[in-house]
């Protein structure tokens, strides 16, 4: 595979490519900016951070673990919400796009009502793509950042550096559908020839109950294949992206299910750890001399003991709190509404 010299150092041998930006992602409205001029003047803050499961603690964990370094402020509680409402399916399981932003709705009504958090971190794709289109989006003056920004960018900077690559962006069938990534960065000027998508149903499922497993390896490679078949001949060279915040906990077997394909990608991108970025600006840091930070997990679906123990050796490995919260997190039964009645 030719590689330009910009391409080598994005090449991905054993390690996540995970590119580390001093601005945040793009947003697209100056009030977000106003917003969050506020949030950095406080002393101590309340950082929620939810997911339609638990792909987003990775992105608590990275965030967790640097503000205890960068003294930002002089405290920070934060709060992992977990916006599952049902063992039995999530939101990509749901009838229609309406059903789905009234329960998105409904528990981002809980989370501020119940937590009063300064800043709302959307670590997941399926839930970014709805947020803008919820009444709570068009009233909130809590800002509220999501990961497509994320996404969008580290594969438009790797487009960049790859001018005969592809992109392949890998997601929940919510993400894919709604097509955000793609419409994005169409609009940025890449040639829609350029951009494949792949939608990879339950896969999220699967990694919390195993990452690494054999279900999950199967359905990875499987989905690997899928992509790779809707390449144009001859094959370009590859940027995958994992526009989960799932799939990052299932690396090893993504790069295996590469390898086997006889593929070695330019790069495969995750966002999550681009996502806090903005939190972290040199012009931010050193405020305070020490910075305390405490880790809170709530979910209103049971978080089975292998769950548990899968992620939380993951996220030991960034942030033990993390770990150490999800261990103890806590199960409250009516978080928040999610149908008639209940």
């Amino acid at each position: 595979m030719r590689k330009t010299a910009v391409g080598a150092a994005l090449f991905l041998t054993t390690a996540l490519a995970v590119f580390s930006f001093g601005a945040p992602p793009a947003q697209k409205t100056s009030a977000l900016d106003a917003k969050l001029e506020r949030f950095f003047g406080k002393k101590s803050v309340t950082i929620a951070v939810t997911d339609s499961g638990l792909g987003g603690l990775s992105v608590l964990a990275e965030a967790a673990a640097r503000m205890k370094r960068a003294g930002t402020f002089e405290g920070t509680d934060f709060v992992f919400f977990n916006a599952l409402f049902s063992a039995q399916g999530g939101y990509n399981s749901l009838k229609n796009r309406e059903e789905k932003i009234a329960i998105f709705q409904s528990a981002l009504e809980s989370l501020e009502k119940r937590y009063r958090p300064d800043l709302i971190l959307l670590a997941c794709n399926t839930l970014s793509v709805l947020f803008e289109d919820t009444a709570f989006s068009r009233r909130t003056e809590i800002p509220v950042v999501g990961i497509v920004g994320a996404g969008v960018d580290l594969i438009a900077r790797g487009l960049r550096a790859e001018p005969d690559s592809s992109a392949i962006i890998f997601g929940t069938p919510t993400t894919i559908s709604e097509g955000t990534h793609r419409r994005e960065l169409e609009k940025a000027g890449f040639a829609a020839g350029r951009i494949i998508s792949q939608s990879c149903p339950e896969l999220e499922s699967y990694i919390e109950r195993d990452g690494g497993g054999a279900e999950t390896e199967l359905l990875i490679s499987a989905f690997v294949e899928e992509a790779l078949e809707k390449l144009i001949s001859p094959r370009p060279p590859v940027i995958a992206s994992l526009n989960c915040t799932h799939y990052g906990y299932s690396l090893p077997l993504w790069e295996k299910a590469f390898a086997e394909a006889g593929i070695k990608p330019v790069a495969i991108l995750n966002p999550n750890s681009r996502m806090v970025d903005f939190l972290f600006t040199p012009e931010r840091a050193g405020r305070f001399p020490e910075s305390a930070v405490t880790v809170r997990v709530v979910s209103m679906v049971e978080i089975g003991p292998g769950k548990v123990d899968s992620l939380g050796k993951w996220v030991a490995r960034t942030s033990p709190e993390t770990a150490e919260a999800l261990a103890a997190y806590e199960y409250v039964p009516g978080l928040f509404r999610w149908k008639s009645g209940n």
